[in-house]
């Protein structure tokens, strides 16, 4: 079959052309055949810059350019056009049958298949918005002209993200892995029908704009986000936060020179050498909270104004912040990729706050600008480069696949809940042509593969650990490396955890990545995995039979199966060495099985979410849900703090529910109930009368009396309210009383439904004048590498001074007939 046969090509009625396409506001693009003399010249161009380094014609002359295209024109099968907007070459579009091309020999190849391969021209001085997107538009309609045509197929490298990026938006859907002499390819399809059906809506179909910055494939790309301006403004606000999370742990003091009225007053803060002092206008809030005004914020060195640097502010701290000098160059780095992540973010073109309110849960995920709001060093993620980062990184956004290894029974364990053996688990993760493949990669290094279990793992760990530490079980055949997985996954917030956007409903996978970020090394260790699935399942009967429970909606994430491979080199060394917590995986439920009609999941990390014009998310929710924020509050309060007030009190439990590890659910954007996820490493019963399973005996930890309810006053009201109420006094003009009286409510209320509990309720006092105040930064100055004992987590804990409680001042009193 010629190429002319399989798409046969109409003629446009603009003379000289193949096909024409118009678009309002944008103007006309024509389709032509392509000039081995005269188009190579301006191809030749093309092909040596930097952004062009996947079409393979990097340091080519242009008689090779030449050369190479009257040589690919010459088969039946394949065809070169170019595309033309205002007179000028846009594009060079290859078009060839598959059958009767290599990547024919990679798939179940159909003769209605049309492939193509796509360069569009480098981005010129005077950039137009969504210029890529009307080109490839007008390549799908041109293609899809010949009506034999029903699917297209394109398979890009699987680093060049910018091109699945945009061919998401058109409408392809990403397919299985392939490895091509040349390159390792993602094939991606679009059918006849999913273009119709998008042309049903005329407008530009936008995948999230995270995506349109390309993975790093060159030195310039890496840090293209690094720019002058914007530096500065990122180590302003990184500044504001250090100046406010270490005043409020007591690390520095900063004075007040002059009251400026309504709350407001000028602030001096001294280095540790006098000569170099900061200047802002702030404001206290509860908590001992400094709510700062960045534009206020100037340095002095010898009364001289000069240059904010995030980085020269830690140092010029280093001894009221304690750091040793032996672990200050690693905090550098933290700070400093920070400073870097934080650039990033501010140039990605995010969705701005009000456009978030409507966006779908993957979208909100990966549009967060803070991190943590407690850390200053949130972002270190030290372990990756900068092309991990854009590989990888959650405000990335960028998909990818898993690798898929295969780990003898003798050293690899899986654990499960019952009802999911391995064969099940496996075969719901996996199609049963990718199991098939796997099985006969197995085979035919002459293994039987019954005695292997698959492990999913994050290609940065492959890569960078697993494929140079474990290579002596590679060498024995204990370990298999089988290639990628078919489906795709996003990361999520604690950038370990993977979405799969693939096929939603099935599970989360966190996988070990053995990265060094906010002070600790992320791997799995199997003495926590090995009890995962069981500790799931009986915490599951301990809350879900409970009315109280039932009535908030609350629910775990369970994490129902776990594998993990030890490296007998290492294993001698401890279940908390990082060695041993190299290579493992667990699968945790997907919030999208919880999820009724009318529902949506958000992040409630996005409560405390900035955009990066400054505009706040939380009003907007509240505003587009019609209640007023005291009612919407009281529905918050509701679903978040009532379920976690009634573990502590009515099971000994608690939880680490800070922003990422909660899935909050909204109904008409009101919040209805939570998702709770990282059961494992974090759930802890604090009463020895607990009566727990032998198998579950390590979640009970002794905790001092004065220390329990710091699980909600630090987690919750210094972690997360703290943080919340001073978006709403911002952004709102809610007052903090009125947050705090809200908050006091909704605790009064439980307390008065359980008055059996009086006793416990004065034991363990949540309207208490103080408490202790734990700080999270001590903990990350003091030891970088390893912030607690996860043998005991209290060991390590740093304290410093009290915190008022701003709940006291409502607390009701009884009446003194029910004294």
């Amino acid at each position: 079959m010629s190429i002319q046969e399989h798409t046969g090509l109409v003629t446009s009625a603009k003379e000289g052309y193949e096909f024409s396409s118009s678009y309002k506001n944008f103007g006309d693009i024509h389709i032509r055949h392509f000039d081995v003399e005269t188009d190579s010249i301006v191809l030749h161009d093309w092909v040596n810059r930097d952004y062009a380094l996947f079409w393979g014609m990097q340091q080519s002359s242009v008689e090779k350019v030449k050369a190479e295209y009257a040589k690919l024109i010459r088969p039946d099968h394949y065809d070169i056009f170019v595309g033309v907007y205002r007179d000028q070459p846009v594009f060079v579009l290859e078009r060839y049958h598959p059958q009767q091309d290599l990547i024919g020999k990679h798939y179940p190849a159909q003769s209605n298949d049309c492939g193509i391969h796509i360069i569009v021209a480098p981005p010129s001085e005077g950039k137009i918005e969504n210029f890529t997107w009307y080109m490839f538009d007008t390549i799908m309609n041109f293609v899809f002209q010949n009506k034999k045509v029903d699917r297209i197929i394109v398979e890009p490298d699987i680093r060049n993200k910018k091109m699945f990026s945009i061919c998401q938006r058109v409408g392809f859907q990403l397919d299985t892995i392939v490895e091509l002499p040349h390159k390792t390819a993602q094939l991606a399809f679009l059918t006849r029908q999913k273009h119709n059906q998008l042309k049903l809506f005329p407008q530009i179909h936008k995948r999230s704009a995270m995506n349109t910055l390309d993975n790093a494939v060159s030195p310039q790309q890496s840090i293209s986000h690094i720019q002058p301006e914007l530096w500065v403004k990122v180590n302003t606000l990184l500044i504001k936060k250090a100046i406010c999370e270490f005043s409020h742990e007591l690390l520095i003091q900063p004075k007040v020179v002059e009251k400026l009225g309504d709350g407001w007053s000028m602030y001096t803060l001294e280095a540790d050498n006098p000569e170099i002092r900061y200047e802002f206008r702030g404001k206290q809030l509860a908590l001992h909270h400094l709510w700062i005004s960045e534009v206020s914020i100037q340095k002095y060195e010898s009364e001289k104004s000069v240059r904010l640097d995030a980085i020269l502010f830690i140092k010029e701290f280093r001894e009221k912040l304690g750091i040793d000098t032996t672990a200050m160059p690693v905090y550098l780095e933290e700070i400093t990729s920070t400073l870097y992540g934080s650039a990033f973010k501010h140039v990605k073109k995010n969705p701005l706050a009000i456009d978030l309110v409507s966006a779908d849960f993957q979208t909100i995920e990966q549009s967060m600008m803070e991190g943590h709001p407690g850390f200053v060093a949130n972002n270190g993620r030290i372990g990756f480069d900068s092309s991990d980062y854009r590989s990888y990184a959650p405000e990335a956004g960028n998909s990818f696949c898993l690798i898929w290894l295969a780990g003898h029974k003798s050293s690899a364990v899986y654990a499960a809940i019952e009802d999911l053996p391995y064969e099940t688990l496996i075969q719901q993760e996996l199609d049963t042509d990718t199991i098939l493949s796997f099985n006969t990669i197995i085979k035919n290094k002459g293994f039987d593969p019954d005695e292997y279990y698959f492990i999913p793992m994050h290609p940065w760990q492959w890569f960078n650990k697993l494929a140079n530490i474990f290579s002596p079980e590679i060498a024995k055949g204990n370990l298999i490396c089988l290639g990628y997985g078919p489906d795709q996954y996003l990361a999520q917030q604690s950038i370990r955890t993977l979405f799969n956007v693939s096929n939603p409903h099935k599970m989360y996978t966190k996988t070990a990545l053995s990265i060094l970020n906010m002070g600790f090394m992320r791997g799995l260790p199997l003495y926590y995995l090995g009890t995962a699935p069981k500790m799931a399942v009986w915490l599951e009967e301990l809350l879900y039979n409970d009315a109280y429970i039932k009535e908030t909606g609350f629910k775990m994430l369970g994490e129902i199966g776990s594998v993990s491979y030890v490296n007998p080199y290492f294993k001698e060394f401890g279940p908390h060495n990082d060695y041993n917590k190299m290579l493992a995986s667990l699968w945790r439920e997907s919030p999208m099985g919880m999820i009724d009609d009318g529902q949506k999941p958000m992040t409630m990390a996005a409560f405390l979410h900035i955009d990066q014009t400054g505009e706040a998310l939380l009003p907007k929710i509240i505003a587009a849900s019609e209640l007023s924020i005291s009612e919407w509050l009281q529905n918050y309060f509701k679903a978040y703090l009532s379920p976690l007030i009634h573990c502590f009190y009515h099971f000994d439990l608690v939880f680490m529910p800070h922003g990422e590890n909660i899935i909050m659910v909204l109904e008409n954007n009101i919040p209805v109930k939570i998702l709770m996820k990282d059961i494992t490493e974090e759930a802890c019963i604090l009463s020895p009368e607990v009566k727990l399973p032998e198998h579950l005996k390590r979640m009970y930890a002794p905790v001092p009396e004065d220390v329990k309810l710091l699980s909600i006053f630090t987690d919750i009201f210094d972690g997360f309210f703290r943080f919340m109420s001073h978006i709403l006094v911002e952004h709102a003009g809610y007052s903090e009383e009125s947050f705090w009286e809200l908050v006091a409510e909704n605790i009064q209320q439980y307390q008065e439904r359980y008055p059996e509990k009086a006793a416990k309720f004065k034991q363990y006092d949540l309207f208490a004048p103080e408490f202790h105040l734990s700080c999270l930064n001590r903990l990350q100055l003091n030891n970088n590498k390893q912030m607690i004992d996860l043998d005991d987590p209290v060991a390590l804990l740093q304290f410093a001074g009290r915190l008022q409680n701003p709940i006291t001042a409502f607390k009701k009193e009884k009446p003194s007939s029910l004294v």
